[in-house]
């Protein structure tokens, strides 16, 4: 049997910001209907490695590609097509806080397609009952707790069926509890609408319960992609402190910090 081509592909890429890299040769590959958790410390590249998945910054070099469109090369109508066949759940949720919680989930379909607006109310109002939260649609996103945030914003990433589902760190700032619903919740979304799923986190326990692989990033690098058990099990130094939450020993380059504190400004 034939295997499916990957989703997503990254080849090469290298990021920048200013003359400080950031990204440097990142390769994986995501193939449909697989839970991929792209996991790190902080400052190790993970929300500018999600940025150019989502399209939003241009690889300087290297590539990326979803559903074998290259986002690098790829005009506005291309993006805007790609766009249409993934959603994103932000980190805070990214709720407008003038619109209910109902028209927040309803603005994609109002934005991209000509639906009526009694299809559009019935359709914001299956995915709220998906994410547990049928009856809230006439709440404000004020009156709403942390998780019912997530799952709002998660509503609203589903509600124009994507193939594609991507999550910045989903668990931030919710309870235990809560976290480990809102992973139970991306297990089911997974199984029953055969989403294929990427979540950038640096939680260990919801990214070892949810993953069918993970990628370790460490400093703009791939460490490794592979399944929990060999993450798990790996014995480079610099995923075991990232799994152990062991401090790492910085040595201080003193040539670096002066050039750092003299050099001028381009």
């Amino acid at each position: 049997m034939d295997t499916p081509a990957p989703l997503i592909e990254v080849a090469g890429l290298d990021a920048w910001y200013g003359r400080r890299q950031v990204l440097f040769g990142v390769d994986f590959t995501v193939r449909p209907g697989e839970i991929r958790v792209i996991m790190g410390g902080s400052g190790s590249g993970k929300s500018t490695l999600l940025r150019h998945l989502l399209g939003l910054q241009r690889p300087v070099a290297g590539s990326v590609r979803l559903f074998g469109v290259d986002l690098g090369r790829a005009d506005e109508r291309e993006l805007l097509a790609v766009r249409k066949r993934i959603g994103v759940s932000f980190q805070g949720g990214a709720l407008l806080t003038s619109l209910s919680v109902g028209d927040n989930v309803a603005l994609p379909l109002r934005e991209h397609t000509d639906l009526d607006e009694a299809t559009i109310r019935i359709m914001s109002r299956i995915k709220l009952e998906v994410v547990n939260l049928g009856g809230f649609q006439d709440l404000m996103p004020s009156q709403l707790s942390g998780g019912m945030v997530k799952r709002a914003a998660l509503a609203r990433a589903l509600v124009m069926d994507p193939r594609l589902l991507f999550f910045d760190e989903p668990s931030a700032g919710l309870d235990p509890v809560v976290s480990a619903e809102l992973d139970e919740l991306i297990l089911r979304l997974r199984d029953a609408l055969r989403m294929t799923i990427v979540v950038v986190t640096h939680e260990l326990e919801s990214a070892f319960k949810i993953a069918d692989t993970i990628t370790v990033l460490d400093q703009g690098r791939v460490l490794m992609t592979d399944t929990v058990a060999a993450v798990r099990g790996a014995d480079n130094e610099r995923i075991q402190d990232l799994l152990n939450r062991r401090p790492r020993e910085v040595a201080i380059d003193a040539e670096a910090y002066l050039r750092r504190l003299t050099e001028e400004r381009a």
